[in-house]
């Protein structure tokens, strides 16, 4: 588990909204609203809710300088 500063992928972020598993989801109408995700993935809903707490993204770290 990363705890702290992240730096975001593009490679990752292009595939992540390409890949096929996505699609399918997305086209057969199997889609779960928002929050609804520890019903399909209890364990990756549980790791994601954790990492995205203990971790930041630079772009949060440079509004907050000049806010």
């Amino acid at each position: 588990m990363k705890i702290g500063f992240r730096k975001s992928s593009l490679k990752k972020r292009l595939s992540a909204r390409t890949s096929i598993k996505r699609q399918i989801v997305h086209r057969s109408g199997l889609k779960m609203p928002r929050g609804y995700g520890w019903l399909r993935n209890p364990k990756r809903a549980l790791y994601n809710k954790v990492y995205n707490k203990t971790s930041f993204k630079l772009s949060t770290v440079i509004k907050n300088l000049f806010k």
